[in-house]
C-alpha cells in the first residue's frame, strides 16, 4: 500500500488529519495513465496532485494510490442526449407498477407512456401488454479548463493574485512557468478557474501571512497570538483546506507578522513618468555651518573631520544633488529648499514660521529625532508627506514617511530565515547580558537551542569573552547556525575567532565522525561588527548572514551613479550618500507617476536602486513604514545579498 494512502487512513482513524478529509478523494493508478491525464479528470493541476503525493514526481506505477484534492474550479456542465434504438414488448404481470417497470428496465415513466398512450387515461393492469422504448445514451460534457486567462492589475504582485484565487505563490509560478519574476499591468496570466463569487479580495484594513514550511496552527498561535477559530473566521475556508506552506493567510494589521517586500517584484518608475510638472522639495540636514572655520582650507577640513552632523549632512546632500540632476536629464525640474537646522530645535521652529510649506510636495528630513517629529507635527495640516532618511523611533503621524525598516523587522525577518532554512540543524545563541532579553526571545522561537551567555567578573558584571570550551560544548556534528547577540566589538571579535577556528575543523580522536559547520548571524547587525577589532576573515569562513535596510553595490556593476558620483566629487560614494541619492530619486519618482507620495504606495508596492528598496505599508492609525529588508551575507570578504 502506498505510504502516503495508508498515513492518511490511520490520520481519518485517529482524528488527527489536518485537514477535513472530505476535501479530498483517492485515485488507483491504471496502467499507462499520465499526471496530465489524472489532472484533467479531476479538474485541478498536476501540481495540486503533485504537493499531496510527492512521490508521483518520481513516476507513475499501476495500482498506486493517488490523494487528489478536491477542486474548487467549475464542473463541466454534462447533458444526455437519447437515440431510439428500438422497443422490448413486455406483459405487465400482477401487481406491477409503471414506477418498477421504469426501474427495470432503465427509463423514465413518460418515456413508457409515451409508446403506450392508453396509460394516459388508464391505470395499468395485468396482462397490458407494452412497447419499452430502448434507447442509446449519450453523455454530452461541456467542455470547461481548469484554468483561465487573467489580466495583471495595477499594484498586483504575485501574492496577490495568489491570496486572490486561493493558492500559494509555489502554484501561480507552476501554472505559469514563463511569466517571470516583475509582474507588468496587463500581462496576460492562467489562474484557477474558479466562480467569481469565490474570488478574494485584499483589504488595506488588515494584514497578510505567508504560512511557512511545517508551520501548524500552535505555532501560528504562539508567533500572531491568534487561535485557530480566528484565523479559520478570517479566513473563510481555511476549516476546510487547512495549513499548507505558501499559503496566504489575512491577519488582524500587524507590522511585524505582514507580508514583506520580498513577496513583491521592483517596479522601474522611470518607464512610467507621467507628469511633469516641477517638484518642490526641502531638505532639512544639520549641517551647522555656524561652527565651520572658513578661514582657511585647513580649518574647514578640520571642522567637516570634527563635527559628524556635518560630515553626515555633506554625505547625504551630495547624493540628493547627484539625484536630482539625474532627474533633470529625465525631464523633470525640481525646486529644491535647503535648510540647515544646526541641530536646534528653535531654529527648526524659526525654519517653519519663516517661510511658506503649504504648497512643498514634500519633506526629506530633519535627521534627528526630536527635530523630525516637530517639522512632521507641524507639516500635517497641510498634508504635506515628511520623509525620514534614518530614524527609526520618529512618531509615525499620517504624513510620515519612515523609510528605515525597525530593528524588529529586521530581527523577524532573519528569524523566519533560519526557520525556512529546511536543513537539519543545531541553534546556539551567544549573548552578554544586556542583550538576555533578545536571548530569551530566541530560546522561544527555538526551544532546543542552547544560550551562552559572556562570562561575569566576581562582581557579577559582564567580561564580554566566552572560552573555547564554553562554545565547544553548545556546538553539534553537523550543521550549527549560531546567534551572536551584542554590541561589545571585543566580544565579537573573541567568539568569532573562537568559531572560525572550531568551523569545519577535524577531529583528530576520531577522523570519520562529521565535522562541525558554523554558520553566523545576528537579530541586530551593529556597527562594532564592523569594528577594527573584527577580523573580516573570520566573518567571511562563518558565512556571516544578517538583516539590512541597504545592500553594498559592486563597483563591478558598471553604476552609472557611482561613475556619476566619482567624476563630480572624485570620489567613491559613502553609504550615506547612496541613501541620499536612492531616496530622492524615490520620491521624487514616485511623485512624477502617481497623483502624490500618498497615493504612490498603492501604486508602487516596491522600488529599488542602487542599495536601498522601498515598500511602504500604511499604520492602521498612523504614517507610512518602510518594510524592503534585504538579507546579506559575507562571501570571500564581500558583502552579497542573499537570494531567497
Amino acid at each position: 500500500m502506498n505510504r502516503l494512502f495508508f498515513l492518511l487512513i490511520i490520520s481519518l482513524l485517529l482524528g488527527v488529519m489536518p485537514v477535513n478529509a472530505q476535501n479530498y478523494s483517492t485515485h488507483q493508478v491504471k496502467k499507462g495513465e499520465t499526471i496530465e491525464e489524472i489532472a484533467k479528470r479531476y479538474y485541478v493541476t498536476p501540481f495540486d496532485i503533485y504537493g499531496l503525493n510527492p512521490d508521483a514526481k518520481k513516476g507513475l506505477k499501476p495500482n498506486t494510490i493517488l490523494i487528489i484534492p478536491i477542486s474548487k474550479a467549475k464542473k463541466p456542465k454534462v447533458t444526455e442526449v437519447k437515440e431510439l434504438q428500438g422497443f422490448k414488448t413486455y406483459k405487465a404481470k400482477r401487481k406491477e407498477t409503471l414506477y418498477s417497470i421504469s426501474k427495470k428496465y432503465d427509463v423514465e415513466i413518460e418515456d413508457i407512456k409515451k409508446y403506450n398512450t392508453f396509460l394516459y387515461a388508464n391505470n395499468l393492469r395485468k396482462g397490458d401488454k407494452l412497447e419499452i422504448p430502448v434507447f442509446k445514451i449519450t453523455k454530452v460534457e461541456e467542455e470547461v479548463e481548469t484554468n483561465k486567462t487573467y489580466i495583471v492589475q495595477p499594484k498586483e504582485g504575485k501574492w496577490r493574485i495568489a491570496y486572490k484565487f486561493g493558492i500559494t505563490v509555489a502554484e501561480l509560478e507552476a501554472l505559469n512557468p514563463k511569466m517571470g519574476d516583475v509582474l507588468q499591468e496587463g500581462q496576460q496570466i492562467y489562474v484557477p478557474n474558479i466562480a467569481a463569487e469565490e474570488e478574494k479580495e485584499i483589504d488595506e484594513k488588515y494584514s497578510y501571512y505567508k504560512v511557512l514550511p511545517k508551520e501548524g496552527f500552535y505555532r501560528l498561535k504562539v508567533k500572531l497570538n491568534l487561535e485557530k477559530e480566528e484565523l479559520e473566521k478570517l479566513n473563510p475556508g481555511l476549516d476546510e483546506s487547512g495549513l499548507k506552506a505558501g499559503m496566504i493567510l489575512k491577519i488582524p494589521f500587524s507590522e511585524a507578522a505582514a507580508i514583506t517586500s520580498e513577496n513583491f517584484e521592483a517596479t522601474n518608475l522611470i518607464s512610467g513618468i507621467n507628469d511633469y510638472s516641477t517638484k518642490h522639495i526641502a531638505l532639512m540636514l544639520p549641517f551647522r555651518l555656524n561652527r565651520v572655520e572658513f578661514d582657511s582650507i585647513s580649518e574647514t577640513k578640520k571642522s567637516i573631520v570634527n563635527d559628524p552632523y556635518l560630515d553626515a549632512s555633506l554625505d547625504f546632500y551630495s547624493g540628493v544633488l547627484v539625484a536630482v540632476d539625474s532627474l533633470k536629464k529625465l525631464g523633470l525640474s525640481i525646486k529644491l529648499d535647503v535648510y540647515d537646522t544646526k541641530y536646534q530645535p528653535n531654529t527648526v521652529a524659526r525654519i517653519l514660521t519663516d517661510n511658506d510649506f503649504e504648497n512643498v510636495d514634500a519633506v526629506i528630513g530633519p535627521l534627528t529625532t526630536k527635530n523630525f517629529n516637530v517639522v512632521a507635527n507641524e507639516l500635517r495640516k497641510y498634508n504635506v508627506p515628511v520623509v525620514s532618511p534614518i530614524g527609526t523611533r520618529i512618531k509615525l503621524y499620517d504624513n510620515v514617511f519612515q523609510t528605515r525598516p525597525s530593528d524588529d523587522l529586521l530581527k523577524s525577518r532573519i528569524i523566519d530565515f533560519v526557520k525556512n532554512d529546511t536543513l537539519p540543524k543545531n541553534i546556539v545563541i551567544l549573548a552578554d547580558t544586556k542583550n538576555m532579553a533578545i536571548a530569551n526571545e530566541l530560546k522561544r522561537e527555538f526551544n532546543v537551542s542552547t544560550i551562552v551567555f559572556s562570562r561575569k567578573n566576581k562582581e557579577g558584571k559582564d567580561e564580554y569573552f566566552v572560552t573555547k570550551e564554553d562554545i565547544e560544548t553548545a556546538l553539534k556534528p553537523g550543521r550549527n547556525i549560531v546567534f551572536l547577540e551584542t554590541q561589545n566589538e571585543s566580544f565579537i571579535s573573541g567568539a568569532t575567532s573562537i568559531l572560525a577556528a572550531l568551523n569545519l575543523k577535524e577531529n583528530p580522536e576520531d577522523p570519520e565522525m562529521e565535522k562541525v559547520e558554523v554558520l553566523l548571524t545576528t537579530t541586530r547587525f551593529n556597527g562594532a561588527f564592523e569594528g577594527d577589532e573584527v577580523d573580516n576573515t573570520h566573518l567571511s569562513k562563518l558565512q556571516f548572514t544578517f538583516a539590512s535596510s541597504s545592500k553594498s553595490y559592486s563597483e563591478e556593476d558598471n553604476n552609472m551613479f557611482v561613475k556619476h558620483y566619482q567624476k563630480v566629487y572624485n570620489i567613491t560614494p559613502s553609504r550615506r550618500a547612496v541613501k541620499g541619492f536612492d531616496l530622492t530619486m524615490d520620491v521624487v519618482l514616485r511623485m512624477a507617476t502617481s497623483e502624490d507620495l500618498y497615493m504612490s504606495v498603492n501604486s508602487t508596492p516596491l522600488t529599488a536602486y542602487v542599495e536601498n528598496k522601498f515598500a511602504y505599508k500604511k499604520q492602521l492609525f498612523g504614517g507610512y513604514y518602510n518594510d524592503a529588508i534585504y538579507l546579506v551575507k559575507y562571501d570571500d570578504l564581500n558583502l552579497v545579498e542573499v537570494k531567497q
